[in-house]
């Protein structure tokens, strides 16, 4: 079966590690992978840093508004880093994406390294499940101008300052007030970034169908402030009232330092990601493995 795909992006990590049971570093597993998309008739390309910082030569380089351009396929290399990073990027090029786990958790770069020939092979030919995922885009508003801005797929976090105490923070949602609560700090998080730092703070796990977002508060000092559920079409406005050293990160890549009186607006990005899965591809199955669900039960 040759592939559907023509054109196809190879994204990996930036530094070499060990690969799971195959004992390969990264360069030789994006090397394998790039030869064995050949052998299903793609023409390979490599984005243009994953290139540069592993040395591989003997592949076309493009950036990520020429693979937006030319690519009809995103193939990621690494953990669920590396493909937040991507598909933020690459989501206004609507390019699909597949991911190679070569991380530690894997949520949703899926695909073991160990065989992953097989798994490949019918995606490439059609086989696959799609799953899109919004994106949320995130302003920091400061004296009624927009001084900085970020889109981001798993959550906006506004925290403390390492050193200080509580921060108090005003929260709105479509121009409503809903509370002043003081805690370590406050995520949004989407569906897909329920399963990350969310879950950790005490929120619940939503499906990625659910066009929702979830409000957890990091330690609060009032114990009845506990996560919400809102619709994603909604508006959600953080304002720093006081605390020192406040900031706020996207999906813990990007970081603005925040003032007394700024306002974190967050809403639903126009753009969402590409996700294509192997034919079968069930989350509960994912959450089972990952979240190590059953474990015990005969």
């Amino acid at each position: 079966m040759q592939s559907i795909f023509r054109h196809v992006a190879l994204i990996g990590k930036y530094h070499a590690v060990a690969s799971g049971a195959s004992g390969a570093s990264s360069r030789q597993a994006l090397e394998d992978i790039a030869h064995y998309l050949h052998t299903q008739g793609c023409e390979v390309f490599f984005e243009v840093q994953t290139a540069a910082n592993m040395g591989i030569t003997g592949y076309a380089a493009l950036d990520v508004a020429a693979i937006g351009d030319q690519c009809d396929l995103g193939l990621v290399v690494g953990g669920d880093g590396t493909m937040l990073g991507i598909g933020r990027q690459l989501a206004p090029y609507e390019v699909p994406l597949i991911g190679i786990n070569q991380g530690r958790l894997g949520f949703i770069t899926d695909i073991p390294f160990d065989g992953f020939g097989a798994t490949l092979q019918p995606m490439l030919a059609g086989a696959y499940e799609e799953d899109y995922r919004s994106l949320m885009q995130a302003r920091v508003i400061r004296d009624g101008r927009c001084v900085f801005d970020a889109l981001a797929m798993n959550d906006v976090v506004v925290n403390r300052g390492a050193t200080s105490g509580m921060v108090e923070l005003r929260v709105e949602v479509d121009g409503h007030f809903v509370a002043s609560q003081r805690a370590d700090g406050l995520i949004i998080a989407s569906p897909t970034g329920s399963t990350a730092y969310a879950l950790s703070a005490g929120g619940p796990l939503l499906h990625p169908s659910i066009p929702g977002w979830v409000l957890v508060p990091i330690a609060p000092h009032t114990l009845s402030n506990r996560p919400i559920v809102l619709a994603d079409a909604a508006e959600i406005s953080i304002e720093v009232v006081a605390g020192r050293d406040a900031s706020a990160n996207f999906d813990m890549q990007s970081l603005a330092s925040l003032l007394h009186g700024d306002r974190i607006v967050v809403s639903r990005s126009k753009h969402r990601v590409r996700f294509l899965h192997p034919r079968g591809w069930s989350y509960f199955d994912t959450l089972r493995q990952k979240l190590h669900w059953n474990e015990g039960v005969a």
